[in-house]
């Protein structure tokens, strides 16, 4: 994060985003991780979106510690003065699917409970990458492809939101020292038998080799997210294709300079792109009037 105070940049990004509404009622999930902390942290800050806030802790109990990383939601909670509820579930075997559901379905009563409208939780640009990642091994079709969503139905009258998908995880540290904020390191994502944590340490080997990989992964997804709900991004996307298809020198547009002419399209806006060197495309309110060479 860039800037003399990075950390308000990610409360800034909050703000500006459209994953949350003002004046929603929010229960953030906190589980005391960096991500999570950083989370409610950065909400309680998004002044501009005025939110109603409250936190839950869910404990499985199959692990001794989880008592250290209560603490310091208690500590969180308290020192941001936010309402928390601690939700402690029966052992239930350690299969991550089934721990995954009955945490999901205890935070929605909590939810509706406290009149909130939305569960807000800190998965990042690491979790989506995995998220995709797993799908593939398993056999996908875009369903999978598409990752997590940024907002979803959870239950009657309540969404799952996940302001952070785009955010990297180094981030979110970098977030909670900037602003002295306490958090616990959960153990079990050193175990290399959960699934997860293998494919986690294999996108680890590769950053290094595709710095990008993450951003790559996020926007693979939101693409194939945009396309099964057939949305005006998606099909503006197509036209911008469609017209490259018939230039072979433009068959290999990067990504980034599409998504730039498409938002001209969406906002009705003019202007001249360039896609490679030498060659342009022009837009003139909203709509695709050629391709220029220079």
């Amino acid at each position: 994060m860039r800037g003399a105070r990075p950390q308000r940049n990610l409360e800034r990004a909050i703000e500006q985003d459209d994953v949350l509404r003002e004046g929603e009622g929010v229960l953030v999930a906190c589980s005391g991780g960096p991500d999570s902390v950083a989370l409610i942290a950065a909400l309680q800050r998004a002044k501009r979106l005025r939110l109603k806030l409250h936190a839950a802790f869910v404990n499985h109990g199959l692990r001794g510690s989880a008592w250290q990383d209560e603490c310091v939601v208690v500590q969180i909670a308290g020192q941001l003065e936010i309402p928390l509820d601690v939700i402690a579930l029966e052992p239930n075997g350690a299969d991550e699917e089934r721990l995954r559901d009955a945490r999901y379905a205890a935070l929605a009563e909590v939810a509706l409970r406290r009149a909130c409208s939305v569960v807000a939780t800190a998965h990042h640009a690491e979790d989506q990458s995995e998220t995709v990642l797993l799908a593939l091994l398993r056999g996908t079709g875009t369903a999978g492809l598409r990752g997590m969503r940024r907002r979803r139905p959870l239950a009657p009258n309540l969404d799952l939101a996940r302001p952070f998908l785009e955010i990297p995880a180094e981030t979110l540290r970098a977030y909670c020292h900037a602003r002295a904020l306490p958090y616990a390191v959960d153990p079990t994502n050193a175990q290399p038998n959960l699934r997860r944590n293998a494919v986690r340490e294999a996108l680890g080997a590769l950053r290094p080799l595709f710095p990008g990989l993450d951003a790559a992964v996020a926007r693979a997804a939101e693409v194939v997210s945009q396309e099964r709900a057939a949305s005006r991004r998606a099909a503006l996307r197509r036209q911008v294709r469609e017209q490259f298809a018939r230039e072979d020198e433009l068959r290999d547009v990067d990504f980034l300079h599409v998504e730039a002419a498409v938002r001209a399209l969406e906002r009705g806006g003019s202007g001249t792109f360039h896609m490679k060197a030498g060659v342009c495309l022009r837009i003139h309110r909203g709509s695709i009037i050629g391709i220029e060479r220079t």
